[in-house]
């Protein structure tokens, strides 16, 4: 025989409120047993517990309503994996994001440990296999991975010798209008008689600039202060020109060197060569 419980007994039980058991209802993903025809009582059965509990834990991840329906719905143990694990890799990409904001905000708040130092620096021309694209801001990772990935392979088929640590040109409308052009380069001793590479990189040369340089050490999510500092130098000594900015990687974060620097270069003129 099954004994019904009252929606004040099925709440201490779930550590679920009444409030929210009725949105669950409302909602069609945790529905009361019965509903008593005489005065409107929901009515929940004692097994029903353990969806209220999956529900709760669901939830405190923030699992959207409709999603926690899906789950519940599926029978299939693979399909509900799949949508459990795809909103956990959600959740850790949110607090990567959320970590980052946090690490540049106390950078902001505690200010730069020491003065910022910049070197003006004339860049001869380039050889370099380079990935370039014109893109939206919201996708600049993801291009990001891909193009580093394309480069790594071009230096491993193509026979290229590097010359150097790789680098990043970033057009001013990438960050204005939140579209421009990025480009992603390797530099070489030479690009003659090199083999074949993907269809996504090529082979140039890139034009000299005069750059006014500062080293930024440290997460991209504490760069913004680095390029503050820089764009407020360069404004103060109006040595400012219109043009992309130039990053080099001299040093990427890998699990045994986890502290990134990147050379930043701001194009300036300069005056006396």
């Amino acid at each position: 025989m099954k004994f019904s419980m009252t929606i004040g007994d099925f709440s201490r039980a779930t550590r679920l409120s009444a409030k929210t058991l009725r949105f669950y209802h409302q909602s069609g993903i945790l529905e009361p047993a019965t509903i008593d025809p005489a005065n409107g009582y929901r009515l929940y059965d004692a097994g029903q517990i353990v969806d209220a509990q999956v529900v709760r834990q669901l939830r405190s991840l923030e699992v959207p309503v409709e999603t926690v329906r899906e789950i519940l719905d599926t029978t299939d143990v693979a399909t509900r994996n799949d949508l459990i694990a795809g909103h956990l890799t959600r959740l850790e990409v949110k607090l990567e994001a959320t970590q980052a904001a946090v690490l540049a905000l106390r950078g902001l708040l505690t200010g730069p440990t020491m003065p910022l130092q910049v070197e003006h620096r004339s860049v001869a021309p380039t050889p370099a296999l380079v990935a370039r694209q014109l893109i939206d801001l919201a996708n600049l990772g993801e291009w990001y991975t891909a193009a580093h990935q394309a480069l790594s392979e071009s230096i491993a088929t193509s026979g290229a010798s590097q010359s150097g640590p790789r680098g990043g040109i970033w057009a001013t409308s990438l960050f204005l209008e939140e579209k421009g052009e990025a480009a992603l380069f390797v530099p070489v001793h030479t690009i003659d008689g090199i083999g074949a590479f993907p269809e996504t990189i090529r082979a140039e040369i890139l034009p000299a600039v005069d750059l006014a340089i500062t080293v930024h050490r440290g997460p991209d999510a504490t760069m913004a202060q680095t390029y503050g500092a820089l764009g407020a130098y360069v404004t103060g000594h109006e040595l400012g020109v219109d043009g992309p900015i130039r990053e080099t990687y001299l040093q990427e974060a890998v699990d045994v060197l986890p502290e990134a620097v990147t050379e930043i270069g701001w194009p300036i003129f300069r005056t006396i060569r």
